[in-house]
């Protein structure tokens, strides 16, 4: 069954070449796609449109993409916000997500990436556009929050879950210890990076992953869930 055809997605960019190619692949995806040349519009067209998920340029003259972020998400209802940022600062990344994004991509980045991370927003934020999901050896199921593995549900703590959920829906993509904490722990956590590594090893251990075939770590950039 073809869900992408029921979730709206609005893209924000002052580039036409960009929004063109965006607005194509994700319409091929079977996504409904709109588009906005600047955040005034980005406003106007989302209060009509509802969309499920904005991909939204930081760096766009007049309103900037972090004003936009922060009109949308007083204006419309459980929208989920991708912003695309041409620098990896952490001030950027921090100051979008104090407003209200929900994840950032870096640019350039591959139409791949930025459909992965447009499937995981969606079924973090929309689980009923998607019910279960099966990819690979699991079943995901966000109603009830339970993931089986090999037929088996699997005992998760809540973090454990949401640690393990982030990394099948985003799987084939090299996801930093720091990106992770975003995603899992929040922005505002205050503790080590080093509790990312300790939850890994607790879920290797459940899903009997000794050698390491699922979660993959990569020295020096973070993990990766390999499920092929």
């Amino acid at each position: 069954m073809n869900h992408e055809k029921n979730v709206r997605i609005l893209l924000v960019d002052d580039e036409p070449h960009i929004l063109q190619f965006l607005e194509m692949g994700l319409a091929g995806e079977g996504y409904q796609v709109r588009t906005a040349p600047d955040g005034m519009t980005a406003i106007t067209v989302a209060t009509d449109f509802q969309p499920h998920v904005v991909v939204l340029d930081v760096m766009m003259p007049g309103m900037d993409g972090f004003e936009t972020c922060r009109l949308l998400k007083k204006k419309t209802t459980n929208v989920s916000i991708i912003m695309l940022t041409a620098k990896d600062e952490v001030e950027d990344r921090v100051k979008g997500l104090k407003l209200g994004a929900d994840d950032y991509l870096v640019k350039p980045f591959s139409f791949d990436e930025l459909l992965a991370r447009i499937e995981a927003r969606v079924r973090n934020q929309f689980p009923a556009l998607y019910g279960e999901v099966v990819l690979g050896p699991f079943r995901l199921d966000d109603r009830r929050r339970e993931i089986m593995h090999l037929n088996t549900i699997l005992e998760l703590s809540p973090t454990e879950y949401e640690l393990l959920h982030y990394l099948i829906i985003n799987h084939g993509i090299v996801l930093s210890k720091a990106r992770i904490l975003d995603a899992v722990w929040g922005y505002d956590f205050g503790g080590e990076e080093n509790i990312v590594e300790v939850y890994i090893r607790s879920l290797r251990e459940k899903l009997g992953d000794k050698e390491h075939k699922l979660i993959r770590t990569l020295r020096g950039a973070g993990y990766r869930m390999d499920l092929s």
